[in-house]
């Protein structure tokens, strides 16, 4: 691929030393190079950044070391040099030393900066020359071919370009009703509603559109384990609101790169646990892209009895009936079991790349026996023991009836004793 760019240098001194000289352009039918300051002279090429610095960095005639320069958030050190050698050379990949990436809609511009960090030489604690910070850009047209080698893709794959600047970072969490914060307790009634929101922050990146491409629930955080029940499925189709459940995304979003849905609450039948994890599959496209059958968010509305997606063609969820979405008959489950997994997250950890499983939980959840302690609420041995106090009580009581009569029944039986006067 044929690349034009551009670069834009100057020096930012310490000490009032201005020194932004008039760029020159020098011509190269194999790297054109940019426009430059006389003491450094930037290459950018296909995949690498190569920077030549003068030893005469400000123009004084005092050399500065090549140990105090440096390249990049990263500090990386330039290749060795002699003695005798008047320029110092830095050869960097692209993605190296810390640099920065951001895409525009027609470059990708590279970023980064040239270091020079005197340091006291010797025994010696005082410096003569002044700090510096150069920056420098590498910009990279996403489109057209300007030269007549071998024809390269026109922009960094997506991947690479979100792996450079790792700002993409997915996340779940657990909302309050009116979404408008994070819930602080993860206990529910069963029946309640889960409201989840799934969200990905995308830094400088281009605008993207968020996908739940498919959820499951476990009773621990392994989303492979057994049971499970499937909550989303077919790439974007929340089957749960099939049942009788009242599962659903929320329509419209409140952002491209979030999406939020509620999941009635419910517990496996015949386990004594009460609570349950939810792991979802999250994916990301650019936001100008049309949502299809494998990029969708769509949701079972029982009054009409047909699914409805949250944008894009109504036909794309005609696929959810038949569960046909990508590989005929296969659901997401099979296929993500077939394939490398990503290391899953907690609550609290997220992930840096265009996909990732996101595990959220435990949901704990009230009502079951084995939440008598939290919950307070009458079980069979509560019931039994209510039984036994009030059968005591009832007999203590007879025992007392009892007692009372036999005491009035002795007394009204004692013989009476009058006295008598004797006659004289």
């Amino acid at each position: 691929m044929g690349l034009s760019y551009g670069l834009f240098i100057c020096f930012l001194l310490w000490g009032g030393m201005g020194l932004c000289y008039p760029p020159t352009t020098t011509e190269d039918k194999t790297h054109p190079s940019l426009p430059s300051s006389p003491s450094v002279v930037v290459e950018c090429r296909h995949a690498w950044l190569v920077v030549n610095v003068s030893k005469n960095l400000f123009g004084t005639g005092r050399l500065v070391r090549p140990a105090d320069l440096t390249l990049g958030p990263e500090n990386c050190e330039p290749l060795i040099s002699g003695d005798s050698d008047d320029m110092v050379r830095f050869e960097v990949e692209l993605h190296k030393c810390g640099n920065s990436v951001q895409v525009t809609e027609d470059a990708l511009v590279y970023s980064t900066f040239l270091l020079h960090n005197p340091r006291p030489v010797g025994n010696l604690s005082i410096l003569r020359t002044n700090r510096a910070e150069v920056p420098i850009e590498c910009r990279y047209p996403r489109h057209s071919n300007v030269s007549s080698e071998a024809i390269l893709p026109t922009w960094v794959p997506f991947r690479t370009t979100m792996l450079s600047e790792e700002k993409l970072a997915f996340s779940l969490r657990l909302m309050e009703e009116d979404w408008g914060s994070e819930k602080q307790s993860p206990t529910f009634q069963l029946g309640d509603l889960a409201h989840l929101q799934a969200e990905v922050h995308t830094g400088r990146h281009i605008p993207l559109r968020l996908f739940v491409d498919y959820c499951v629930a476990t009773l621990t955080p392994d989303q492979n384990a057994s049971p499970h029940h499937t909550i989303v499925d077919f790439h974007g189709c929340l089957v749960d609101g099939l049942s009788d459940a009242s599962s659903a995304f929320k329509a419209p979003r409140p952002r491209p790169e979030t999406l939020q849905f509620t999941v009635d609450t419910f517990h496996f039948a015949n386990d004594p646990r009460n609570m349950i994890y939810i792991t979802c599959h999250l994916k990301v496209t650019p936001a100008s892209r049309v949502p299809d059958q494998l990029n969708k968010a769509c949701s079972f509305i029982k009054s009409s009895n047909r699914w409805f997606p949250v944008e894009g063609p109504a036909d794309i969820c005609n696929c959810c009936n038949k569960g046909s979405c990508g590989l005929p008959g296969r659901s997401w489950r099979l296929s993500h079991l077939d394939r490398p997994r990503h290391k899953m997250a907690s609550r609290n950890r997220r992930h840096v790349t265009e996909e990732a499983d996101i595990t959220v939980g435990p949901l704990i959840f009230l009502g079951k026996a084995a939440d008598r302690g939290v919950e307070g609420s009458t079980s069979p041995h509560t019931s039994v023991m209510v039984g036994i106090g009030l059968a005591t009580v009832l007999s203590l009581t007879l025992a007392t009836i009892v007692l009372g009569l036999a005491r009035r029944h002795h007394t009204a039986s004692r013989p009476m004793i009058c006295p008598v006067s004797a006659s004289q």
